[in-house]
């Protein structure tokens, strides 16, 4: 009987099964705008060159000084490698899911393709991701007993590092297309999203401006080297604000104040 009602509930309020994704996603959105944001490494620098805290102001160059900062400062060398990031794209994983749900009205194909994109995006990074590997092989280098083990750790890491360098100007293959994918999945998200009387035309716009300026870093990358950082900063302001914005407007929809199809 019980089971007949949780039923009968659903069909009279099709949304009834999509709450508890939509507060994960809310909650989700909130943390990944207040916490744990992409490129948290940039802050470290900027809090290490004013003197706020004892870090450095640029990456390590080589394996050998990746090995000695993880050695010496494991936290800072792990947020310098981008492990936050981890978080991050786990994070816009479950909001994405959330906005599958919320938008899946306005045009399911669409929102089939931006949840895949964003979710394989998501995966590619957490493969992609080489801080834990390097702090292991920073262990290993400090414990070694011979100057050829050293030499073979300090090979593997450089590999790592060939692979992805986050001192380096051009980013490794799998963030690249990690970050393409979510930064595409996100485009298209926020384009369904003006559609939505949920989400409404201030969310649309702040998403669309956001995840535009993101791709506008796969531009600069390839003629424009020089200006690589220009586009993520830009992107970052109205990231964080997309992010509050769709964090309310899942909330809403969570706590059933409103449908998908009414604002």
């Amino acid at each position: 009987m019980i089971a007949n009602g949780v039923a009968d509930n659903e069909i009279r309020n099709p949304e009834a099964g999509w709450r508890g994704l939509y507060l994960v996603g809310a909650a989700a959105a909130f943390i990944a705008a207040l916490v744990f944001r992409r490129f948290c490494s940039a802050e470290l620098f900027l809090f290490g060159s004013l003197g706020v805290i004892d870090a450095p102001v640029v990456s390590p160059a080589n394996a050998q000084e990746w090995f000695a900062l993880l050695q010496t400062q494991p936290v800072i060398g792990l947020i310098l490698l981008d492990v936050l990031d981890i978080i991050n794209y786990v994070l816009v994983g479950l909001i994405y899911l959330a906005l599958a749900g919320a938008l899946r009205r306005v045009n399911i194909g669409a929102v089939i393709a931006a949840a895949a994109a964003g979710l394989v995006g998501v995966a590619v990074y957490l493969a992609s991701n080489q801080a834990f590997a390097l702090l292991a092989l920073s262990r290993q280098y400090e414990t070694a007993a011979t100057e050829a083990q050293k030499a073979s750790f300090l090979a593997a890491g450089e590999a790592l590092l060939a692979m992805n360098h986050p001192g380096a100007p051009y980013i490794g293959a799998g963030f690249t297309l990690a970050l393409f994918l979510v930064t595409v999945a996100g485009l298209i998200f926020a384009s369904l999203m003006w559609r939505s009387p949920a989400f409404g035309r201030a969310a649309a716009i702040t998403g669309i401006l956001a995840h535009s300026f993101m791709l506008a870093l796969f531009v600069a990358l390839a003629f424009a080297p020089d200006w690589v950082a220009l586009p993520p900063s830009l992107s970052a302001v109205f990231l964080l604000a997309w992010y509050l914005l769709i964090g309310w407007r899942l909330f809403k929809l969570a706590a059933g104040r409103n449908s998908p199809d009414q604002a």
